[in-house]
């Protein structure tokens, strides 16, 4: 028997309200617009016009209560990057799809690297200390292991400032990761790479495009999945558990929302 640990952060569309002004670009990836049909309007309706019926044949006057989303990303939320969101080709090849991906890779080692005490808001996390969080967890990376970064994000709230000015990987803290095996690369903040602010200043301040959106472009280099917008990482064991991402089945997209999920023995 498995303890199940929920990593999932939820799909609110009361969260749009809480996307930064400037940022409206983030309301893709934060939730989904729903309307939501209940039981005594549109439900009722439904239920007359598909069966002939009177609002009085049907139990307590009701019909189905349903909703439907739209203006939603296959980026929102928790999810899956399959390497295409990366760029066109992964390792020489085709990149792969959503589609592509089979269950078996996405159920894996789980290894939680506890970067807090070098994460800083805005900043890429230090390869030394990918190399530090790594010792302390008592066994090396493995071929096929989930890493799971723990930044620390936490401590925010949507809404907060330092939500979205969160610690991000670097071209060079990818490398490190799936050079040793990692297959899936998680974090718990709302990106993989630095924020965008952030890279696109550095790059305007030093004209060099190895700051621009690099921990995703290592993907090119060596496949792996990120996975972000994980939550409860503190519930986890450093290592010795598994971990399961089980994407929507969409054909051919570059990512899919995702429901992630620990499994701990008891």
């Amino acid at each position: 028997m498995s303890r199940i640990v929920d990593l999932t952060s939820p799909l609110d569309p009361h969260d749009l309200d809480l996307v930064p002004p400037d940022m409206p670009d983030l309301a893709l990836v934060i939730a989904p617009k729903i309307d939501y049909h209940t039981h005594d309007a549109w439900g009722r309706e439904f239920m007359v016009a598909s069966f002939g019926c009177d609002p009085d044949d049907l139990p307590a006057r009701e019909g189905p209560a349903g909703e439907v989303m739209h203006e939603i990303s296959t980026h929102c939320g928790t999810h899956v990057d399959a390497p295409l969101h990366s760029g066109r080709l992964c390792e020489g090849r085709p990149s792969r799809t959503i589609s592509d991906i089979s269950l078996d890779e996405l159920y894996r080692p789980g290894m939680v690297l506890d970067v807090r005490p070098w994460a800083k808001p805005g900043e890429a996390i230090p390869v030394e200390a990918l190399e530090q969080a790594v010792k302390a967890n008592g066994r090396d990376i493995q071929d096929g292991d989930a890493i799971l970064i723990r930044t620390g994000q936490e401590r925010y709230r949507l809404g907060e400032p330092e939500y979205f000015d969160y610690p991000g990987m670097s071209g060079a803290g990818t490398r490190y990761l799936t050079g040793r095996g990692a297959t899936i690369l998680g974090t718990d903040a709302i990106g993989w790479d630095r924020p965008i602010p952030r890279m696109r200043r550095a790059f305007q301040e030093t004209g060099d495009a190895g700051h621009i959106w690099d921990g995703h472009y290592a993907i090119q280099d060596k496949e792996a999945l990120i996975v972000q917008q994980l939550v409860n990482l503190g519930a986890l064991p450093p290592t010795g558990f598994m971990v399961g991402f089980f994407p929507l089945k969409l054909t051919g997209t570059s990512a899919s929302p995702t429901r992630a999920v620990a499994f701990l023995p008891e």
